[in-house]
């Protein structure tokens, strides 16, 4: 099946032809820079030098037999991730990008991607490879891995290459799942699926070379959202997309906002966390640098949007130009590519209200006079082909209207299942609605609804807590704990249930600002007496935190747990880990604040 470019009238059926396509075209043409410590040019890639790093890459991966085979990537963010993720494809080889480990303890992840892949080589670079190798050590078996530094390979080789044999149903790469709620297991994602969800990125965010489009992005480039959204989107549009690391982004969130100002970028994306955190951090001398008019595209997604977020940075950037018609809110998966529903370009995002207590029942209700609410974003645009409908996970019978079930999902953008795992696949990539035996359907693990022909998500239906025969969501839980009081991180809080003599018991965690000493311990030190350090009484802080989940939840927490700053497990996209966290919990593994 073959993809007719939005902007020409061009067809190609793999992401190789397109960017051929690109090369012979326009090969001048920017296409990426990236931007050291997300401030400074570091490197930039026109159409034409990325076709020949690809080439150069491909060429060798070519001699060594790799095509139709896994090749690790294990790249720092940056233009040269981009050429080696291309060589893979130009060499008809499977690209497994993976995040770099930046210590040991990081290794296993590693380890456990080799081995399910059986892949045996990595590409990097020279510079991250010497790093790389001091923990051999403690992963003997990686050292027997041909590593190749794709910065060493002669130029000259790229006249060697050969194209490959590739159809639109040949495997682009293995996207590793970000293990939120469980081991992560390498998603399938075939030519046909990028240019399906690529297509219709373009159709509803109208971002294209024509346009004067340009992207910037600060995600990392090893999952869905930053691969395909932040450089394969741009790429399939024809416009270029300023490359940042999300180290940079996270130690001064200025550097996005500055990036996105100073190169007039029309799209960008982030997370809800990323756009609280530049409501929280960024100085009024700082907005006054900003210029945020030209930004049409403001997306959302990877985790739950909360409309307060919405509203406070509009707000916030308003004397900066930006519109609050620019948020784009998309839900996706790396099993369905990238996105399953959004927003609409120049609409306003779209909120409902909904009665809580009858939301933790699973059905939707207008909220009551007397009870609490809670704000939802929608999404009311599905890609073409692309099917959604509302499950009972247990029955796998239809969900009446308003009512909360799993979400489930079909269409050209639902991936090819799970490498080497044919038995998850079946349960996760096949599923069939039991009374008409329409199918199959990708499940999404999601819990959402369908009200007046839109998608609200609800929660993950792992991480759903029934205590007392009603459900919670622990987003909801760690938003009211978030609240509580300015020493508690933002988007650093995690909830779960763990069984105490047959019942099901609230366990809450929350990490404490490094700023902030157990009073305790400041009392008469001179860290107390610092304008940058500061007393607080966990106990005092414990009490809080039980009795705002009392009054906001009609729950009784049994235990809360106050954490040092960078102790709640994440993955490496910036998930919250809860079932790890629970585990670790369990284990007594978790760094203590006032240890």
């Amino acid at each position: 099946m073959s993809y007719t470019l939005a902007t020409k009238t061009v067809e190609a059926t793999t992401l190789v032809e397109l960017l051929r396509w690109r090369s012979l075209h326009h090969p001048e043409r920017h296409a990426y820079t990236f931007l050291r410590q997300g401030e400074t040019v570091d490197s930039r890639l026109t159409y034409g030098d990325l076709d020949r790093e690809a080439r150069t890459i491909a060429s060798l991966l070519q001699q060594k037999g790799a095509t139709a085979k896994p090749i690790l990537l294990l790249h720092a963010p940056g233009t040269a991730y981009v050429s080696s993720f291309f060589g893979c494809l130009y060499a008809g080889a499977i690209a497994v990008p993976a995040y770099p480990p930046a210590s040991a303890r990081m290794m296993p992840r590693i380890q456990a991607i080799v081995e399910d892949t059986q892949a045996a080589i990595v590409l990097t670079t020279s510079n991250l490879l010497s790093d790389l190798q001091r923990y051999f050590t403690h992963v003997p078996d990686l050292q027997h891995l041909e590593w190749i530094a794709t910065d060493t390979i002669p130029a000259s080789l790229a006249q060697e290459w050969e194209e490959p044999l590739l159809t639109a149903d040949s495997l682009a790469f293995l996207q590793y799942t970000s293990g939120s709620t469980s081991t992560p297991k390498g998603v399938m994602v075939t030519h046909s699926n990028l240019l399906h969800n690529l297509e219709w990125l373009v159709q509803y965010c109208e971002q294209r070379f024509e346009n004067a489009s340009h992207m910037v992005t600060w995600l990392p480039p090893y999952h869905d959202m930053g691969l395909i959204g932040g450089i394969l989107f741009p790429m399939y549009g024809g416009y270029p997309s300023t490359m940042m690391s999300p180290f940079a982004f996270l130690q001064r969130p200025y550097r996005w906002l500055q990036a996105v100002s100073r190169t007039r970028a029309t799209i960008s994306i982030s997370p809800n966390f990323g756009y609280d955190l530049c409501i929280r951090k960024l100085t009024a001398e700082q907005k006054a640098t900003l210029d945020l008019s030209n930004w049409e595209v403001a997306a959302l997604g990877s985790e739950p949007i909360r409309s307060e977020t919405l509203d406070q940075f509009a707000e916030t950037f308003a004397s900066c130009g930006f519109r609050r018609r620019a948020f784009f809110p998309g839900y996706g998966l790396a099993e369905a590519t990238l996105l399953v529903a959004s927003g609409g370009k120049n609409d306003l995002p779209l909120v409902l209200a909904l009665d809580k207590a009858a939301l933790e029942q699973g059905y939707v209700r207008a909220p009551s006079d007397t009870g609490t609410s809670r704000n939802m974003v929608g999404y009311d645009h599905f890609l073409q082909e692309q099917k959604v409908v509302i499950v009972h996970p247990e029955t796998l019978t239809p969900c009446a209207d308003d009512e909360v079930g799993e979400i489930w999902t079909s269409g050209p953008s639902r991936a090819a299942g799970y490498w080497q795992k044919a038995e998850e696949t079946g349960r996760t990539f096949n599923a069939y609605i039991a009374t008409t035996g329409e199918g199959p359907f990708l499940r999404t693990g999601d819990l959402g609804f369908l009200h007046e022909g839109a998608l609200f998500v609800t929660g993950r239906l792992k991480d759903l807590i029934v205590i007392r025969g009603r459900n919670y969501y622990p987003q909801d839980i760690e938003l009211t704990v978030e609240q509580c009081h300015p020493a508690i991180r933002k988007s650093c809080c995690a909830v779960f249930s763990i069984d105490v003599d047959g019942r099901e018991e609230l366990v809450v965690l929350a990490e404490i600002e490094a700023r902030y000493l157990p009073a305790h311990e400041a009392a008469g030190t001179p860290q107390a007496s610092e304008a940058h350090r500061k007393p607080l009484d966990g106990q005092e802080l414990i009490k809080t935190i039980r009795r705002e989940i009392a009054e906001e939840h009609d729950l009784q927490v049994y235990k809360v747990a106050l954490l040092k700053t960078g102790a709640i497990l994440k993955t490496s996209s910036g998930k919250v880990q809860r079932r790890a966290c629970r585990a670790a919990f369990l284990n007594g593994e978790l760094s203590m604040w006032d240890e």
